[in-house]
């Protein structure tokens, strides 16, 4: 094992990943680094001689600690007040210096992972997302390989089932997000219907701290006009800012007073929106600038 100062210059270099690991598997970018934290004052203690892979031991350190706090999460999640969304990760933002995200970790794949078990939701993001080999997946979760590799597949057909249909390349998604961004400041109802696939799905999540859509809103037009009844109660205050909302062109409600009020997070099909995640809880958006 080498000196303390190589140590710390090692855990610095893969510190973004360990974050992007621990995000994948929580949705919150503060418990992220509260657990990759953790890891670290547990490798000080740890006996360093026994430890030939010190990336490899934070990996499964890291999804350990994780998967404990996902397990109590999950109780607090169901009684959350309205739909829950994952902290958003926002590039151009101190978060882009804090983790290093995959580019399936978006809005849409996250809510689709919040439907798996904690134990499915680990492997499936440990091997499928950042290549982990079941052996390793099995330190973490405490079962054997074969059984990882079962859970694994299980998560794998159930995301499938849910995720967003097609891919679309970054600029068709850009043009669509700008499109939305003009309907949506215009409040042009017929504007939206055009950009807004029929089975849309809008969440809102304000944590029962600010106002919210309590359940998802579905279908485009019930969506274009919640969307437009939104700006029709702010009354034009603010406007849509483009931003890179986890990996994707997304958009940031900037209040007039330059505070950030709310993270748009869209996903597209086939050059329409098939849905909407919207994050309003101010306490998921300290990151934000």
């Amino acid at each position: 094992m080498n000196s303390d100062e190589d140590l710390a210059a090692e855990f610095g270099a893969i510190r973004p990943r360990l974050v992007g690991v621990a995000y994948g598997l929580l949705g919150s970018l503060d418990e992220a680094e509260d657990v990759v934290q953790d890891a670290w004052f547990r490798l000080g203690r740890a006996d360093r001689s026994a430890i030939e892979d010190v990336t490899g031991w934070l990996v499964v350190t890291v999804s350990r600690l994780a998967l404990d706090v996902l397990r109590s999460a999950r109780v607090r999640r169901e009684e959350y007040v309205g739909p829950w969304l994952p902290e958003p990760v926002v590039t151009g933002g101190d978060p882009a210096d804090r983790v290093t995200l995959d580019e399936s970790m978006n809005l849409a794949m996250l809510v689709v992972l919040e439907s798996l078990s904690p134990a499915e939701r680990t492997a499936f993001v440990l091997h499928d997302v950042f290549g982990l080999p079941f052996e390793e997946v099995a330190q973490a979760v405490g079962r054997t390989p074969a059984a990882c590799s079962q859970l694994a597949a299980r998560a794998r057909k159930r995301v499938a089932a849910r995720a967003p249909r097609f891919e679309v390349d970054a600029a068709e998604h850009r043009r669509v997000v700008e499109a939305f961004t003009r309907a949506a400041q215009g409040r042009d109802v017929d504007a939206l219907l055009a950009l807004l696939d029929p089975d849309v799905v809008l969440r809102s999540d304000g944590g029962g701290v600010v106002r919210a859509a309590r359940r998802p809103v579905h279908g485009a037009t019930r969506v274009a006009r919640f969307l437009v009844g939104v700006a029709e109660r702010f009354g034009g205050g603010g406007r849509l800012v483009p931003a890179t909302v986890n990996g994707l062109a997304g958009l940031l409600w900037s209040r007039d007073d330059g505070a950030v009020g709310g993270v748009y997070g869209l996903s597209v099909s086939a050059g329409r929106i098939t849905e909407i995640n919207v994050v309003v809880n101010p306490e998921k958006l300290r990151s934000v600038r």
